[in-house]
């Protein structure tokens, strides 16, 4: 009897997991595993597509991180003071399998602050033409933008702060009809709103934006440490 019951909690926990976690036939677009050496200043992009990015050299690479692996870790900065710091960035060049464009598009990436803002990641800010996506955490609650060529934006927005020195992980799926996000294989967020499509020709940013000046434009710098980001379609 008593193993009657552990095998129907077993499946039961199962059944749970199999609906907060996104269980999707990708296909990898940018794998960054930011596990470089110090002083590193080549991002590799280890999916085979070849989408490697510059590291900045403010960005401290080859990072020992807490609880294991290799990492990077991007200095405190502040968000909005001038000058513009663009060193304090890794950016990838622009291509075409960075847009989402019209199709099923996902981002998830690793990473620990104890700060309340910063822009983590990124491709096009407010203004790009064709449109353009990104990941912020204001008050140190996390979300993701998607925001298409004609206007039409979705915002999913996580309800766990992420800025208590602890690891989390982050995804978001863009599909045509909806923005969903997940904190630590937990759904805590979907927007239904539809984006149509989003192709910009403005570098992907890590840890702020490209286009900024401090001024006119903040660059909404985040500090803290990432262990990885990948991009996928499915």
């Amino acid at each position: 009897m008593l193993r009657r019951r552990l095998l129907t909690v077993t499946a039961a926990l199962a059944g749970v997991l199999a609906l907060i976690v996104p269980a999707h036939a990708a296909t990898p677009v940018a794998n960054w595993q930011m596990n470089e050496a110090a002083g590193a200043r080549t991002m590799v992009d280890s999916s085979g597509n070849g989408l490697n990015g510059t590291i900045g050299t403010h960005v401290q690479t080859g990072v020992a991180l807490t609880g294991g692996g290799i990492g990077y870790r991007f200095p405190y900065i502040k968000p909005n003071t001038p000058p513009a710091d663009p060193a304090h960035l890794v950016t990838v060049p622009s291509n075409t399998r960075l847009n989402p464009n019209s199709g099923n598009f996902a981002v998830e990436f690793r990473m620990r602050t104890t700060h309340s803002f910063g822009n983590v990641v990124q491709k096009g800010q407010a203004g790009s033409k064709g449109g353009y996506w990104k990941f912020q955490q204001p008050s140190g609650k996390v979300s993701c933008l998607f925001r298409g060529s004609l206007g039409s934006s979705a915002t999913s927005s996580g309800t766990v702060r992420v800025n208590d020195g602890n690891w989390h992980t982050v995804r978001c799926e863009r599909t045509s009809s909806s923005v969903t996000m997940w904190v630590d294989g937990v759904r805590t967020g979907r927007n239904t709103n539809a984006t149509g499509t989003i192709a910009n020709t403005r570098p992907l940013s890590i840890a702020g934006k490209s286009n900024c000046d401090q001024v006119t434009i903040t660059c909404d710098y985040f500090s803290g440490d990432i262990d990885y980001v990948k991009i996928e379609t499915f």
